[in-house]
């Protein structure tokens, strides 16, 4: 498989990023300057290994050359050095071909991630609490900015559910196997017995949307306002700061509470909403080609239990790649790299199976 056309396309199109970015009126409008920003740096390094590439192949004509020569030395020279040479053009173009894989169409943009507590009560309220912290402390290992838009407080601690959007270049392709029902099996602090509970936690990870992908008819919304609750000092229940809205055509309801202002709490929530619109949309689409390709590990369905948190036993296990980790502790304080990784490899697997017999659908 000729690697050079795609290779050279993609270099192409980060040198019009380069002049587009380095327009005097570049910044005028942000969301495309960061959109931009994002794709740049993920070409930027595939380029760099790209002309990598083309010196270790300048380098094997040379040496092979140099085999043919007549001078003994360096014929010798040549033949030591061209099985490492060889190597090393064939790890990169591994790497050069996953590099070239079908890009996922959320890859630049920015997630919200929602949990929600399922079945068991008190606990599966702490368990989601531990999720959003072990969430919050993975996008700061990360360099990812979290923010606030909805939440639920349960008792003890714990919390009904919580809609955050993160920030940050690549987010969407670690966070996107996130998707589906967690998992922890442990004594809980409530238990007097010490008998061992099920609890769980649905997670949504869902691509920030924006105007240009949604167009929403104002005439097709409910917006009511009303006092905020819960936590927020005095200040938040004086005024009808918190908005909900309802999407009359598909019965989708979103609301925002946490800012003190009803502005900023309506720009939040109409986000929210057209993420869902926009994940509706895809999954849609995801139904129709489902048929002819499969490149996501798991369905994402929110029904299928992808992980399981087994703390008296020390060790978390993603049910879709039956793999396993120890040292729970950690993973609790955000490392999950090792598990990302996995299933990322996993993905990127079937990928090249499919391209194995599809190679024009190489990127």
């Amino acid at each position: 498989m000729d690697l050079k056309p795609h290779l050279e396309a993609l270099r192409q199109r980060l040198d019009r990023l380069e002049a587009d970015m380095s327009r005097p009126d570049a910044a005028a409008h942000p969301a495309d300057f960061q959109k931009r920003r994002r794709e740049h740096s993920r070409l930027a390094p595939v380029i760099r290994e790209y002309g990598v590439y083309q010196a270790l192949l300048k380098e094997r004509v040379d040496l092979k050359h140099l085999a043919e020569s007549q001078d003994s030395a360096m014929k010798q020279m040549a033949l030591e050095e061209l099985p490492g040479v060889e190597q090393r053009i064939k790890d990169l173009e591994a790497q050069l071909r996953l590099a070239l894989l079908p890009q996922d169409p959320n890859t630049d943009r920015d997630i919200l991630l929602e949990i929600r507590a399922g079945a068991g009560g008190d606990e599966a309220g702490l368990f989601a609490a531990e999720l959003l912290r072990m969430y919050s402390r993975y996008s700061e290992l990360h360099g990812w900015t979290l923010e606030p838009l909805e939440s639920s407080l349960s008792e003890r601690g714990g919390i009904k559910e919580v809609v955050v959007q993160i920030h940050g270049v690549d987010v969407w392709n670690h966070f996107k196997y996130e998707r589906g029902v967690h998992r922890v099996q442990r004594v809980p602090v409530t238990e007097a017995s010490g008998r061992i509970h099920t609890s769980t936690a649905t997670v949504a990870v869902l691509p920030e949307a924006e105007e240009v992908d949604i167009k929403i008819d104002p005439n097709e919304l409910r917006i009511d306002t009303y006092r905020a609750s819960g936590a927020g000092g005095q200040h938040i229940n004086k005024t009808d700061s918190a908005v909900r809205i309802t999407h009359l055509p598909t019965g989708f309801v979103v609301a925002c509470q946490d800012e003190r202002s009803q502005i900023k709490n309506r720009a939040k929530a109409m986000k929210l909403l057209r993420s869902r619109l926009l994940e509706q949309l895809q999954e849609k689409h995801d139904r129709e080609i489902a048929r002819d390709r499969k490149t996501q590990v798991g369905t994402g369905d929110r029904s299928e239990k992808i992980r399981t948190y087994n703390f008296p036993q020390d060790r978390i296990t993603d049910h879709r790649i039956n793999f396993s980790l120890h040292n729970l502790p950690a993973v609790m304080e955000g490392k999950l790299d090792p598990m990302i990784e996995e299933l990322q490899k996993q993905e990127q697997a079937e990928q090249l199976a499919q391209l194995s017999t599809h190679p024009e659908n190489l990127a």
